[in-house]
C-alpha cells in the first residue's frame, strides 16, 4: 500500500525573559553585559534575515517558497545490470558485483495482483498447516530434473536429469531474470523442479490420517488429482527449437497482429495448426476438417516442425495466425503452452474440454474468455459454436476481447515475475530448516548461461535480459479464498459449461427433427 504523508513545521515562537535584577555594584558590568547582547542581537537577526551563508530561508520566505515555489526533484539514476562475459572468462566465476537491492527510489505497488495469483494459496494449502521439512524436498527428487537453491541472492543448481530440449535451461534463465528484476528480494529457498508435461503428485496417495505430507514438486502443470506446484513455463523467455520469441517481444507482435484484420473480416471458420502425433485427441481433431462430404466449420492443419525449421519458420509465425473469428485450443500430451498464443489472438477462443491447468489458465471463465467444447464428439460441439458466433458475432467479438485483454494485460512480463516472486516467497515461508547449498552444486548467473549460449538459445536470453531492477515493488496479493467464493466461483464454472452443453443439445436434437 502506498502511503505518503508530509509534515511540515514552522517554529515562530517569541522567546520571552523576565527582566534581570542585578545589585547595585555592578554596573559597569552590567553595561557591558547590556552591550553584548544587543551587539549579539543585532548580528544575529542579519544573520536570520540572510539565506547567503546557510542557504536557510526564514520564515517569511520559507512560506512564500512553500507557496509559490516547485523544487524540481532530482532524478533517480536508475541502476542498470549489464551482462558482463568479460568478468566471466577472467575469474571463470559469476560476478560478485551484483546489486543487492533496488538501488533507486523503489516505490510500493498500487496494484492489486490478477485474480488468478490466488490460486498461489491454494496450490501451497498442502503445507500450509506443518510446513516444509528438508525430507520432504528431498522426496522430490525422484522425478525432478534439477535442484534449486537460492542464498544471498545467489543461484544455484544441482542437476539430476537433463531435461527434453532446452526447458530446464530457460526455466534456469526465467529465475534468474526475477532476481534481477527484484534484487535482494527473492528469499533463502531450495525446491526441487520437474520439467516433464505430466503431474506426477498424486492427491489419493497422501489423503487419510496416517498418510505422510507429500512432497514439494515444481512443474508446468497439474490437474484436480495431483498436488504439484504450477510454476510460468520455459516459453516465456523464448523456445529456441520451434523459434518461438520471448513473450514479452512476442506480446507486443501479437497486439499489432490483432489490428491487421478485424474481427468481421476475419474467416468464419475455426483455425487450428499444430502437432497432431502427441495426442490422440488432436488425432481426432483431425475429423473435423473440411471434406467433400462435411464442413464442422474447423480448418486445422497438422504442423511438421521438422519441415518448417528447414524452411526457416516462415509459415508459423504467431503473430500471422490471428486471420480467423475462432481458434482451437487443444491439449497435447498434457496441458500446452499454446493458450497463451491462442488467447491473445482477438478471436472465440473454442477451449477442448482440458484436463490440466497451468498458472494462470484457472482465471479463465467460460462464456467470458472462452467457449467450452466438449472433448466428445467434439466436431459437432465445434460446428455449433461456430454457427452461433458467426449468428451473434457481437457477442462472440466480445468473448474474443475479454480473451484478449486478459492475456496482453493480465499476463504482461511484469506479472509474471510477480507471480514466480509470490509463489517463491510464500513456499519460502513454509521452509522448517535453513537452506544451503549442497556440495555438488553448481553456481548459475545470467553471465555463466548467456555468455557461452549460441544461435537462438543466445538471442534469445539476450533478448530477455532484464537489465534493470524494477522500478516498484511486485503486486500486492489478493487474500486466499474463502470455502463459499471458491465453491462458488467452481460452481458458476460448471453451471456456464452445462448451460453451453445444453444449448447444443437442444440445437442437434432440432437439426435430427428437421432431416426427418
Amino acid at each position: 500500500m502506498r502511503e505518503n504523508g508530509v509534515l511540515q513545521s514552522i517554529f515562530a515562537d517569541k522567546i520571552w525573559q523576565p527582566r534581570l535584577k542585578l545589585p547595585a555594584r555592578y554596573p559597569a558590568a552590567v553595561s557591558f553585559f547590556v552591550l553584548f547582547l544587543l551587539v549579539g542581537a543585532l548580528v544575529s537577526t542579519h544573520l536570520l534575515d540572510s539565506t547567503a551563508l546557510f542557504g536557510v530561508p526564514n520564515k517569511k520566505q520559507l512560506l512564500t517558497a512553500t507557496a509559490t515555489d516547485k523544487i524540481p526533484k532530482k532524478p533517480q539514476k536508475k541502476i542498470e545490470i549489464p551482462l558482463n562475459c568479460t568478468a566471466l572468462r577472467l575469474t571463470k566465476t559469476c560476478p560478485t558485483s551484483y546489486p543487492t537491492t533496488q538501488g533507486h527510489l523503489e516505490l510500493p505497488s498500487p496494484e492489486i495482483c490478477p485474480e488468478y495469483f490466488r490460486w498461489i494459496h491454494e496450490d501451497l494449502r498442502p503445507w500450509a498447516y506443518a510446513g516444509i521439512t528438508r525430507d520432504m524436498v528431498d522426496r522430490a527428487q525422484k522425478t525432478a530434473n534439477f535442484k534449486l537453491i537460492i542464498v544471498n541472492g545467489r543461484v544455484y543448481m544441482e542437476r539430476y536429469h537433463r531435461a527434453f530440449q532446452t526447458r530446464d535451461v530457460f526455466t534456469l534463465w526465467g529465475i534468474l531474470q526475477l532476481l534481477r528484476t527484484y534484487p535482494g528480494k527473492v528469499p533463502d529457498l531450495e525446491l526441487m523442479f520437474d520439467c516433464v508435461d505430466w503431474p506426477v503428485i498424486k492427491s489419493s496417495d497422501y489423503a487419510g490420517p496416517n498418510a505422510s505430507a507429500p512432497p514439494p514438486l515444481f512443474r508446468y502443470c497439474a490437474d484436480d488429482e495431483t498436488l504439484d506446484i504450477v510454476f510460468p513455463d520455459w516459453s516465456f523467455w523464448g523456445w529456441p527449437e520451434i523459434n518461438i520469441k520471448p513473450w514479452e517481444s512476442l506480446l507486443n507482435d501479437l497486439a499489432e497482429g490483432n489490428n491487421r484484420t478485424g474481427w468481421m473480416e476475419r474467416e468464419p471458420y475455426a483455425y487450428w495448426k499444430g502437432n497432431p502425433a502427441v495426442a490422440k485427441t488432436r488425432q481426432d481433431l483431425l475429423r473435423c476438417n473440411v471434406s467433400d462430404k462435411q464442413d464442422w466449420g474447423a480448418r486445422v492443419y497438422a504442423q511438421d516442425w521438422i519441415r518448417e525449421s528447414k524452411q526457416g519458420y516462415k509459415q508459423s509465425d504467431l503473430a500471422s495466425q490471428c486471420t480467423h473469428r475462432f481458434k482451437i485450443y487443444i491439449e497435447g500430451s498434457a496441458w500446452s503452452v499454446s493458450a497463451k498464443y491462442i488467447l491473445a489472438c482477438d478471436s472465440v477462443t473454442l477451449l477442448i474440454k482440458p484436463r490440466y491447468y497451468d498458472f494462470f489458465t484457472r482465471g479463465l471463465m467460460p462464456l467470458h474468455h472462452y467457449w467450452p467444447v466438449k472433448d466428445v464428439d467434439k466436431c459437432k460441439s465445434i460446428k455449433y459454436a461456430v454457427d452461433w458466433g458467426n449468428n451473434n458475432t457481437q457477442k462472440a467479438h466480445a468473448i474474443g476481447r475479454a480473451a484478449s485483454e486478459f492475456i496482453l494485460r493480465g499476463l504482461k512480463m511484469g506479472y509474471v515475475y510477480d507471480y514466480m516472486f509470490h509463489l517463491l516467497n510464500e513456499y519460502a515461508k513454509l521452509l522448517r530448516f535453513k537452506p544451503e547449498v549442497p556440495k555438488n552444486a553448481v553456481e548459475v548467473c545470467s553471465e555463466s548461461m548467456a555468455c557461452p549460449a549460441r544461435g537462438l538459445e543466445k538471442k534469445f536470453m539476450v533478448e530477455s535480459l532484464v537489465k534493470s531492477p524494477s522500478d516498484t515493488s511486485p503486486c500486492r496479493m489478493p487474500p486466499p479464498y474463502d470455502p463459499a467464493s471458491l465453491y462458488t466461483m467452481l460452481r458458476t464454472k460448471e453451471d456456464s459449461v452445462k448451460r453451453v452443453n445444453a444449448w447444443e443439445k437442444f440445437f442437434w436434437e432440432n437439426k435430427q427433427k428437421e432431416n426427418k
